[in-house]
């Protein structure tokens, strides 16, 4: 038995605004991780169940190839190949799910159709601070990733015979990518009583594990190799540990989307490491990935140093200027935010 952790106004809402709806468009950020792509087909397979025959999941841009076989990524529509199209799936939706982002800014330039399509707006995310821009917005920091709560959601409805077998692979997957394996952000027994339940859906969490963490291209195992051997910085007295990749070293390694996904997690394995941080030079600006073990707050460090946030273990951030500046601003940071 799930506690009961969502408002039930905030259910009574959300089941109302489903049941009227004909057309649904579900909108995840960009770049969008394991989470953010296995609540979106999880809550996407449960209205298709539900008879609901248009539905459309709707991505700012490409994700990990190591995701594709996903049950419906095929058909997500991705805004940065089919823009006009995307943006008009947005605009005649009478419902309209926003996954695993906390406010317009993270789907990019999706966020302008967004913002002025008509139809009802429900957010189910798990990030602090959600911005004021849905009429339902079920927000829950303390639950370990959004994929759950489109779980609980489900439950609460009254609607868990609902969740099949294609659902519930996109839901342990989420849960999956979003907690390292369940190695933080999961001491809560009832993640383990989903993962129950989701077993009982048929899925094979094992093979899931395979299809996401065991299935790489002979660059991107390279590409690791090389940013453990010539990249990683370690900083012992601060227990931390930095790895950086320039544009010019991503296409050395032939780098597409995704390739890089996890390198943040690796220097954790080193003793005495408790706090990683991955910086990887992008078209417009360094993107940030930090994680933590322990009681090291990284998602504080990322608000301070780089304008993000996130969970205490798990977050990230956008930093403007050069990788250089980047490294060198966390190198200050972590002599600032340590000896504090």
């Amino acid at each position: 038995m799930l506690s009961k952790i969502i408002h039930e106004d905030y259910i009574i809402k959300a089941k109302k605004y489903m049941e009227k709806g004909d057309s649904f468009a579900i909108i995840i950020h960009s770049a969008p991780d394991g989470d953010a792509l296995g609540s979106a087909l999880g809550l996407f397979h449960f209205l298709t169940e539900y008879g609901k025959d248009t539905v459309t999941v709707i991505t700012p841009n490409d994700f990990p190839a190591f995701y594709k076989w996903l049950p419906g990524a095929k058909d997500i529509v991705t805004h940065d190949k089919y823009p006009e199209f995307a943006e008009q799936l947005i605009n005649e939706a009478d419902v309209i799910f926003c996954l695993d982002f906390n406010e317009p800014k993270r789907i990019g330039k999706l966020a302008p159709a967004l913002l002025k399509a008509e139809g009802r707006k429900i957010l189910i995310d798990h990030h602090l601070n959600p911005a004021d821009f849905c009429k339902v917005t079920i927000s829950y920091p303390e639950i370990s990733s959004t994929s759950e709560m489109v779980f609980r959601v489900i439950c609460r409805m009254g609607m868990y015979d609902l969740i099949n077998k294609k659902a519930a692979e996109a839901i342990y997957t989420g849960m999956m990518t979003d907690t390292g394996s369940f190695t933080y952000n999961s001491n809560h027994p009832e993640i383990y009583t989903i993962i129950g339940e989701l077993i009982k859906r048929g899925i094979d969490k094992d093979q899931i594990y395979r299809n996401v963490y065991q299935v790489y291209s002979e660059s991107r195992l390279r590409l690791m190799g090389y940013a453990l051997y010539e990249k990683m910085v370690v900083y012992p007295k601060q227990h931390a540990a930095l790895i950086s990749l320039s544009n010019e070293e991503l296409k050395r390694f032939k780098y597409v989307t995704g390739d890089t996904e996890g390198f943040v997690n690796l220097p954790l394995s080193i003793d005495g490491i408790n706090f990683s941080t991955f910086v990887r030079e992008d078209s417009d600006f360094v993107k940030i990935s930090l994680r933590s073990v322990g009681d090291f707050p990284c998602n504080e460090f990322a608000s301070k140093y780089f304008n993000g946030g996130g969970h205490k273990n798990a977050s990230g951030g956008e930093f403007y200027g050069t990788l250089e500046e980047a490294v060198n601003v966390f190198v200050k940071g972590l002599d600032e935010f340590v000896a504090k």
